[in-house]
């Protein structure tokens, strides 16, 4: 690793970062498709998916710490290998929360399903995080200020689908496993919403130098949550 030029094994693992986040947006729009169909054999690609998703982000990870004690990187080639790092952690947890929401496929009612439009929130939650990675790749602060800004749609969007979930619970003949499965989905990509976030915060470390990570309304939106 240490005979080749610094500035080529930060494209290379920046570009394995990158696959990386295909894959997981991939199994992640897999998982709610399979939910919505019930499509059992697609579920168990999805957890065969994860397994692979979950030692790409361990390898990932040994090569930046391997970068880290052979190049001893400063400057802005730490910020970049340690933005790699938290990025590939927060990837990894996207890809879990694809098995969280076929996990509660035994749970779900595909005509219950209708009433709740997850494909097209999970569709927003994904492009945050393509623009996220975007953000990454072109160290573009601009972009990555955009991805917190959305971030606030998402969250309207989970608030929307748990007033709906408890208005529908207090029907009598309201099936009440089915629908906090429904909310458990909503929480599941609005939390995918929160990663893109908080990649778009490390795009701005790299960027800048600055952490952002625990500014802004996180706390504030945790507390409006719970004040519902």
């Amino acid at each position: 690793m240490s005979e080749r030029p610094v500035h080529e094994l930060i494209k290379e693992l920046s570009q394995v970062l990158v696959q990386l986040s295909d894959k997981v947006l991939q199994n992640f729009s897999h998982s709610l498709h399979a939910v919505k169909h019930q499509d059992a054999e697609s579920a168990r690609q999805i957890r065969r998916v994860d397994d692979e998703i979950d030692i790409a982000e361990v390898d990932l990870e040994e090569r930046c710490l391997a970068f880290l004690a052979l190049q001893q990187p400063v400057a802005k080639d730490l910020r970049t290998i340690v933005t790699i790092i938290k990025i590939n952690d927060d990837l990894e947890r996207i890809g879990d929360l694809a098995v969280h929401i076929i996990d509660r496929m035994p749970e779900v009612n595909p005509s219950m399903l209708d009433s709740f439009d997850f494909e097209t929130m999970g569709m927003h939650a994904g492009e945050m995080v393509k623009k996220s990675i975007r953000a990454f790749v072109s160290k573009d602060r601009a972009l990555a200020d955009e991805v917190c800004a959305l971030d606030e749609e998402i969250d309207v969007m989970h608030r929307l689908v748990f007033k709906k979930v408890t208005m529908l619970m207090k029907s009598q003949d309201a099936n009440v496993d089915e629908l906090i499965a429904a909310l458990s989905i909503s929480r599941y990509i609005e939390r995918m919403a929160d990663h893109a976030t908080m990649i778009a915060r490390e795009v701005i470390y790299l960027v800048t130098g600055e952490i952002v990570r625990h500014k802004g309304d996180f706390y504030e939106n945790l507390l409006e949550s719970l004040d519902e």
